[in-house]
């Protein structure tokens, strides 16, 4: 039995101290989101002194402490659920160059700032290793710039070269009651939450469409009119109306209770992330503040950096994956009820043939007896706006009557077939 037991300590200790310059924790969990650039990070770390037959504290410390830096950028860039390294290709490519990474004086220069105090203090193994929980402070921003650098991840403007990143939108949740857009104005903690997403998205280079009601009022109702009264979702129909690839929806509440003579407060925040075209769910997080003294904004702003970094990392998986497909389009097309019902078939199908000859892809929606609802994903370099794919499907069509324009934005396009 004793044997069997050295033998199982003999392969742990291996599995952790036989990796090199690697974390050999990697144990470690996100505490906020700081910055559009820095996380806060609790990352354990072990130590180990093999210079000295009787381990000496002091090299037990230093080793434990390293290598909590070391889990704390490992984190970032592998671990929890929204890691830099996204894919295969990704991970296989760092793993090539991961011993040199790893070396103590490339890790430091990622971590900001450290705690002066450990969160926790063991000593195991006889006192032969020691176990600390320590709070770091990781550069997010520079760690991503210099995995661009070494060629692991793809250069930002890659991207943006090709379609350009997604353009977002931001918009409250509303109960009904209230439209979204009347709650950023008579709302100051809702208004704050869209202040502090936007310059989260803007410091990272995206582009963010801010609506104003006044301006897309005619394209919601015109949208509307489309979708055959349809009851839709608000915030959906306004992204599709000014054209964003992405919208954002969130709900911002402070909570507070009194100690004595005090009021402690805590912010809470939900964010969403939807695809315009089709309103499928991208991701959801909450964020919450650190319960104490302190004003509504400042709250709110510590809560909503925590959910945003997380719900934009979905957001940037989805959009490397999707523009591989081209750039989407959401097309509705509404044929004149003058027509029967086989000639309205008939210039369904002829439409649903040229938009096949463009589209690298196409799903459809609905194919209703006079109303034709379709996804399709154009060749970036061939279809780079709305307005040529109108273009083309108006120059293309030989059927009855003529394809006319309802409204276009950037992802939406509402058409019409009629003899007037």
């Amino acid at each position: 039995m004793q044997r069997i037991l050295i033998v199982i300590l003999l392969i742990i200790n291996n599995s952790l101290f036989g990796q090199g310059n690697l974390p050999r924790a990697r144990e470690a969990v996100l505490l906020e989101s700081t910055s559009p650039s820095e996380v806060m990070i609790r990352a354990t770390g072990f130590g180990i002194d093999k210079k000295h037959r009787k381990p000496k504290a002091n090299e037990l410390d230093k080793s434990a402490n390293i290598d909590a830096k070391k889990t704390a950028v490992w984190f970032v860039l592998l671990g929890g659920s929204d890691p830099l390294l996204q894919t295969d290709i990704e991970r296989r490519a760092f793993e090539k160059i991961q011993a040199e990474f790893f070396k103590t004086v490339n890790i430091v220069k990622f971590i900001s700032w450290e705690a002066d105090y450990y969160d926790r203090r063991i000593k195991t193994d006889k006192g032969k290793m020691l176990k600390v929980e320590k709070t770091f402070r990781v550069n997010k921003s520079l760690l991503e710039e210099e995995l661009i650098n070494l060629s692991i991840l793809p250069k930002p403007m890659s991207i943006a070269e090709t379609v350009g990143l997604p353009t977002i939108m931001v918009i409250p949740e509303s109960s009904g009651e209230i439209a979204p857009l009347d709650l950023l104005k008579t709302n100051a903690d809702v208004k704050k939450g869209a202040e502090v997403i936007e310059s989260y998205l803007t410091a990272r280079n995206y582009t963010v469409a801010v609506p104003e009601q006044q301006q897309v009022l005619q394209e919601l109702v015109a949208t509307q009119y489309a979708l055959d009264g349809a009851e839709e979702d608000y915030s959906y129909l306004l992204a599709l109306c000014i054209g964003s690839d992405v919208y954002i929806s969130y709900n911002v509440s402070v909570a507070s209770r009194k100690i004595g003579s005090s009021t402690l407060k805590k912010a809470i925040v939900g964010c969403r992330a939807y695809e315009t075209t089709t309103g499928r769910l991208l991701g959801t997080e909450t964020g919450y503040s650190r319960e104490r003294l302190a004003p509504n904004p400042a709250l709110i702003e510590e809560a909503m950096n925590d959910a945003i970094d997380k719900v934009l990392g979905r957001i940037s998986n989805y959009w490397k994956s999707d523009i591989k497909r081209g750039i989407q389009y959401k097309i509705i097309v509404s044929v004149s009820d003058s027509y029967d019902s086989d000639e309205a078939e008939d210039i369904i199908f002829k439409i649903s043939d040229i938009l096949k000859e463009i589209a690298s892809a196409l799903k459809e929606n609905s194919v209703a007896d006079y109303t034709y609802d379709v996804l399709i994903w154009a060749p970036a370099d061939e279809y780079s706006s709305a307005t040529d794919i109108y273009r083309t499907l108006k120059s293309r069509y030989k059927g009855a009557g003529s394809v006319k324009k309802i409204s276009i934005s950037r992802k939406l396009i509402l058409l019409s077939v009629s003899d007037e």
